[in-house]
């Protein structure tokens, strides 16, 4: 069950199969997850600089390097699909099985709607895994450094070129 045409899938008269079920899903936070603080704190260590959940850009970005046009999800791997052929699977198998198949896949596709968004407005979108962050947050977040120098390298250099054909 894919839902292309743009539109939230109706959840009406689905419910989460158990109250223990819904009060977990009420639990669960926008922001400053676990996976979030332990890759917020690996970025400052390595004197990176950021602005949090920035809700003015498509998708509220967790991390976000506006001078580099970097912009960092950390995605939960329930939440956001990981593996999804497999999870979908596993959860055609169990409660209220249509109601967690349009969920989750409506959760993709936003996703990559806000990436496409991001991209083409000249930002780079980096999409981490809360596993992979919790694996190895310092591993990323060197990559994560990396990936900002060469941006704001690159731009330095457009605003030099800028300044010199004005003068």
């Amino acid at each position: 069950m894919t839902s292309n045409s743009g539109k939230a899938p109706s959840f009406k008269g689905l419910r989460p199969s158990s109250e223990a079920s819904s009060r977990s899903k009420r639990s669960n936070r926008a922001h400053d997850t676990k996976p979030e603080l332990i890759l917020r704190r690996a970025l400052w260590r390595l004197g990176l600089r950021y602005r949090k959940n920035v809700t003015t850009l498509p998708g509220k970005p967790d991390i976000v390097f506006p001078g580099a046009k970097v912009a960092i999800f950390c995605d939960g791997d329930f939440w956001h699909g990981k593996d999804w052929e497999q999870r979908k699977v596993k959860l055609s198998q169990g409660s209220n099985a249509e109601y967690w198949i349009a969920k989750i896949q409506r959760n993709i596709d936003r996703d990559r709607k806000n990436t496409s968004t991001l991209e083409r407005q000249g930002w780079q979108v980096i999409r981490l895994w809360e596993s992979a962050i919790l694996r190895n947050p310092a591993a990323l977040a060197a990559q994560v450094q990396e990936i900002v120098v060469r941006r704001r390298s690159l731009h330095d250099r457009k605003v030099t070129t800028a300044r010199r054909s004005c003068e």
